[in-house]
């Protein structure tokens, strides 16, 4: 078996404050050590340098919580740390999330200087109704500097994360959201409905959000508005100028690898002989620093044949190029022909188009990827 191509994600867990709609692992900190992590982050990347297996890193991505409350130094550190322990990339695409509220000129151009190449800055909303609704520490003005920031320090390419789908939202409140953002000229953006998740404040209380109907119209306007303005779709949420698709993220719909550093982190590693291996590192951060012995690890599976059957087809199906039959072989070693019932079944109700060997979803199948995607894995 091949190895797929390689990424790494770092992830810092701290935020000003949790949002209500947040799942992700992180935690309110108003005092983050931030030496004593960046050292646990380094000898966590040393332990698990030998599954890159010769591979050179191509894209890494540092996500939270909010990277940027960490300061530039840290980050600096960080990224000669990370350069002198593992092969990188003459190419590597350097992702950081930001957020406005944590933003500054001085310290977007360290990051430039530290060698993050692209930003991903979490806006939600230029609402400020939406974002006091949403748990949002920055308002529509820092927003809007944050942006400004950005291309100050000399970032070409750049993300913008908005959501869609808020409470009390209308078709018109969503649609002047997106063409604010789009007004910002971004390389990429991220449009994705909020959607209620377990474990967060807004599971516990949820708020009335759009019916069924006024989603769909939402979505559809959008989706148009994107087009128009030159963002292509290339996945469920992904929408980006010509040559500007994050890397990292298209790495883990194609079902590559990545390695997984920092507290609740997870990675997925392939080896020659047909293994795939999945872990995560412990979830709290002081879990995380406190391991006398480095064991960073939490937990680690070896996926079986059907789960890796279900885990690429909840990856490659997000993608709106779909995957070739080939494709499905080479990054997990199994015969496509064991594919065949299914994709024959979603393919006679609609759900799914095969064109020879690429198989995507259609745009039905799209709107119910959660049942298609369902289909593939073990009962």
């Amino acid at each position: 078996m091949q190895l797929p191509p390689l990424g790494l994600y770092v992830h810092l867990p701290w935020c000003e404050r949790k949002c209500p709609y947040c799942d992700f692992n992180s935690h309110e900190a108003t005092d983050i050590p931030q030496d004593n992590y960046i050292r646990a982050l380094l000898q966590d990347l040393r332990k698990d340098s030998p599954m890159i297996q010769g591979r050179t890193v191509d894209t890494l991505f540092i996500g939270g919580g909010t990277p940027s409350l960490f300061s530039a130094e840290a980050i600096q550190r960080l990224m000669r740390g990370i350069a002198e322990l593992i092969p990188l990339s003459p190419t590597l695409e350097v992702t950081m999330e930001a957020n406005p509220g944590s933003a500054d000129a001085d310290k977007f151009y360290a990051f430039k200087d530290a060698g993050i190449n692209r930003l991903s800055i979490g806006i939600q909303s230029f609402n400020s109704a939406h974002l006091q609704t949403l748990g949002r520490v920055h308002t529509s003005d820092q927003a809007y500097a944050a942006i400004n920031f950005a291309r100050q320090a000399g970032f070409s390419s750049f993300n913008l994360d908005v959501m869609h789908g808020l409470p009390d939202q209308t078709l018109l409140s969503a649609k002047m959201d997106l063409l604010a953002a789009i007004a910002c000229k971004p390389s990429h953006l991220s449009w994705y409905q909020l959607t209620i998740e377990p474990n967060t404040m807004f599971h516990k209380h949820p708020p009335l959000l759009p019916v069924e109907d006024e989603l769909a119209d939402i979505q559809q306007c959008g989706e148009k508005l994107l087009a128009d303005n030159g963002y292509a779709q290339y996945e469920v949420s992904a929408y980006s100028q010509k040559g500007f698709n994050c890397r990292h993220n298209s790495n883990y719909w194609s079902f590559g690898d990545y390695l997984g550093i920092g507290a609740g982190a997870h990675g997925k590693i392939s080896f020659p002989d047909g293994r795939i291996k999945r872990y995560n590192k412990r979830r709290q951060p002081r879990e995380y620093l406190s391991t006398a012995s480095q064991a960073f690890v939490a937990s680690t599976q070896t996926l079986r044949s059907d789960e890796i059957v279900g885990e690429f087809m909840m990856n490659a199906l997000r993608l709106n190029d779909g995957f070739t039959l080939q494709h499905f072989t080479s990054r997990t070693g199994l015969d496509y022909t064991q594919l065949e019932p299914q994709l024959e079944r979603l393919c006679q109700r609609g759900l799914l188009a095969r064109d020879r060997n690429i198989v995507r979803a259609t745009d039905t199948g799209r709107r119910f990827l959660d049942s298609v995607i369902a289909t593939f894995f073990p009962d």
